[in-house]
């Protein structure tokens, strides 16, 4: 169904805008309801990016296409605080799941909104086209929308003609939401963990790693208030990628720096990194859980839930020292100190570029000479360090991407990014093992779940064997003589 918007004067009310229209089309008037609109998005965006809105209003959840508005669904549900994807109605889980996956959805705007129904009649006195006005008490621009009635689609075009070249009203060309939450000062795009950054080649390094350093500060900021309130568990996981991005860029330009107040630094975010590891760790089991709960024997996936009572009483315990130490003054302190320190350098002599190139080159060739020492009879760990290595390289390509061309970096991080699935596939396994081995002891009296977590293991075990299998493959891919070539012509 044909779906326009047109935005009303400012300041207009319903009535008058059911006046000015009444001048120029036979109308019939409903009632005219008020009611509270609470806009949902979660903290990143994702609705947003997905191209729908999501609302609350007269005691419903309503979808709707953000190009024009059309519902898409709808069902009777609570307002609340926070919405996770099991706790929409059918209709909504079935269409939102896959573009949430784990993050909350929260309240991003709420506006009061007085709506007037309105049928456009003919000369018969038959509807042929519905109107719905809106006007808001809180800012926003009130709105005109005219949807077609099946049989008589060719009166939209006359309605529309009023809309926009009698009443010269503006077509609405963003949604109402996003004018909402710009009014509040928000970003209709949420707030991403991405870095988008944009170096001049020819700033000096320092000066370009300030910029990268003070962004990931600033990631790591927007996401310590969701992180202490324990919103949903991502914004932990972006904060640690920030913190591990920035404990990466400390080695790769650590001459840049004074060794000795650098050190300090180091400290500190190695710090950060060890006090919400537990956290996340309990996050990823519990994320995982109900695959791994499915992936047993029908018989065997209701043994496994006392396993989900111990992670979650860890996670309690875990999440207390997060948040002792997320509201530390040494941590503010360290991060308003670190800040300091990477913008107030004196410009080095060494271009950014050169740097980069060089040190991508570097750790290109450490991780070609560690791999292609690595056997059938090597041990787990020189594959668990050659991933640290590859972490160290993605950070790089990601960190410096904008100084090269994309036809370059993108096919090579494709590359790379193979093989760190390879390896992340093998470290999980072991570490995903290893994990149910040292909870079993707090199970002794549940036999039942130690059995099915034996089961676990075991399976893990053959999946860590299957992921070492394909690394010869992967690695010659990334070792390649093409990607050499490629990494000599670009960054050596």
């Amino acid at each position: 169904m044909t779906v326009v918007t047109h935005v009303l004067p400012e300041g207009a009310d319903l009535a008058a805008a059911r006046a000015s229209l009444g001048e120029h089309l036979s109308l019939r008037a409903g009632r005219a309801t008020s009611s509270i609109t609470t806009f949902y998005d979660t903290f990143d965006g994702r609705l947003h990016a997905a191209g729908v809105t999501l609302h609350h209003a007269g005691g419903k959840l309503v979808l709707t296409a953000r190009e024009d508005g059309a519902e898409l669904a709808a069902a009777e549900s609570t307002a609340a605080k926070r919405l996770f994807d099991r706790d929409l109605p059918d209709a909504l889980r079935e269409r939102l799941a896959p573009e949430i996956e784990m993050r909350a959805l929260l309240p991003v705007a709420r506006l009061r909104v007085q709506t007037l129904p309105v049928a456009v009649l003919n000369e018969d006195a038959k509807t042929v086209a519905r109107l719905t006005l809106a006007a808001s008490t809180t800012g926003a621009h009130g709105r005109v929308t005219a949807s077609a009635v099946r049989g008589y689609e060719r009166e939209l075009d006359r309605v529309v003609a009023v809309l926009a070249d009698t009443l010269a009203l503006p077509e609405a060309t963003v949604p109402l939401v996003d004018e909402a939450i710009v009014a509040a000062g928000g970003d209709p795009a949420g707030t991403s963990a991405k870095l988008n950054l944009a170096l001049n080649p020819e700033d000096p390094a320092n000066v370009a790693a300030a910029t990268v350093f003070t962004r990931l500060v600033e990631v790591i900021r927007e996401n310590v208030p969701g992180t202490f309130e324990d919103v949903d568990s991502e914004f932990l996981h972006d904060f640690r990628v920030a913190v591990r991005r920035t404990r990466s860029l400390q080695r790769q330009f650590k001459n840049i720096y004074p060794s000795e107040r650098l050190e300090h630094f180091r400290t500190e975010f190695k710090r950060l990194q060890a006090e919400t590891g537990d956290l996340r760790d309990m996050d990823v089991y519990l994320l995982d859980f109900d695959d791994l709960q499915a992936s047993l024997p029908e018989k065997m996936r209701a043994d496994l839930e006392p396993l989900r009572g111990v992670i979650e009483t860890r996670r309690a315990r875990a999440l207390t020292s997060t948040r002792r130490a997320l509201r530390a003054k040494r941590t503010t302190e360290a991060l308003a100190d670190w800040e300091q320190f990477v913008t107030s350098r004196r410009p080095a002599d060494r271009t950014v570029k050169d740097l980069a190139s060089h040190r991508i080159t570097r750790v290109y060739r450490k991780m070609v000479k560690e791999g292609s020492a690595i056997d059938d009879d090597s041990p787990a760990e020189a594959l668990h360090d050659l991933r640290k290595v590859g972490k160290e390289l993605r950070y790089l390509l990601e960190f410096f991407a904008s100084l090269y061309p994309p036809e370059v970096i993108k096919p090579f991080v494709k590359t790379l990014k193979g093989l760190q699935d390879q390896l992340g596939r093998f470290q999980d396994r072991e570490v995903q093992a290893n994990a149910l081995r040292e909870l079993a002891p707090a199970l002794k009296d549940a036999p039942h779940t130690v059995m099915a977590m034996g089961v676990l293991v075991e399976r893990f075990m053959q999946e860590e064997i299957a992921a070492r299998a394909e690394f010869a493959d992967r690695f010659e891919a990334f070792a390649s003589k093409a990607q050499r070539d490629i990494v000599k012509e670009h960054f050596g």
